[in-house]
């Protein structure tokens, strides 16, 4: 069995193979144990996480309508607007319009590469801060930091 496909058995062992079947979505653990550090109330987190179910390919960005954002999180568009519009003043989304041929144009496409980087700029700090953890919960510590609370400088 692949790595792949021992993950998402996984996944349908723990969530169950009927809710799994309609779909899911990724999302870097990182978002939600950096929510704070990165200045996200819950809903501009839970907008975020909304547009990452549709992102798929990082090639294709997604394109979900402000009144589709509304729908699933019992939300206005004008409301859904504004919070999107904080986003990109804070750098984690672009938008960018769509047109579709022969209709025009329609619901913008949201570049998530903002997101992406800031969460990369992140990830030494959280990693480091784990490792720290695995090793401050050994058996004996980190010597280390035994040594450091010693000779404090």
């Amino acid at each position: 069995m692949s790595e792949k496909t021992a993950k998402v058995k996984s996944a349908q062992d723990k969530w169950g193979s009927k809710t799994m079947d309609i779909g899911f979505c990724i999302i870097p653990s990182i978002l939600l144990r950096a929510q704070q550090r990165l200045g996200l109330n819950p809903t501009q987190l839970v907008v975020l996480i909304q547009l990452l179910d549709y992102w798929w390919d990082k090639q294709n960005k997604p394109f979900p309508s402000k009144r589709e954002l509304g729908s699933r999180l019992g939300l206005g568009p004008r409301q859904i607007q504004r919070y999107l519009a904080d986003l990109e003043d804070a750098g984690f989304i672009q938008r960018e319009e769509r047109y579709v041929p022969g209709k025009g144009r329609s619901s913008n496409k949201y570049d998530l590469s903002g997101l992406v980087s800031k969460l990369t700029e992140l990830s030494p700090e959280f990693k480091q801060a784990s490792e720290m953890k695995k090793l401050v919960e050994k058996k004996g510590g980190d010597e280390r930091l035994k040594a450091n609370s010693k000779n404090p400088t």
